[in-house]
């Protein structure tokens, strides 16, 4: 097993169905996730900085298992940004 850690360049989504798969290229590395693709996608965006956890199939292709997402997600980084107020006290 294999731990990189890189700024992501590029994501694609390669097939939709019960367990996604999604492509996305670390650096200069090829990397395949499927197990939690979902929040994967939710997690990060091009120009994020993650590491993985993973090992290489027979195209020379890392097929991640673990991935950790280094500072903040990119979904909280939304809901900080989001024009809509936060729920304070109760106002009645």
């Amino acid at each position: 097993m294999i731990n990189l850690k890189g700024t992501i360049r590029q994501i694609k989504i390669l097939k939709i169905a019960e367990h996604p798969l999604v492509y996305f290229q670390l650096d200069d590395i090829h990397c395949l996730i499927s197990r939690h693709a979902l929040n994967f996608l939710a997690d990060v965006t091009v120009g994020s900085t993650i590491s993985v956890f993973g090992a290489y199939n027979s195209r020379k292709q890392l097929v991640v298992r673990k991935y950790s997402v280094l500072g903040k997600p990119q979904i909280v980084i939304e809901f900080e940004s989001s024009r809509y107020p936060t729920k304070d006290a109760k106002h009645y």
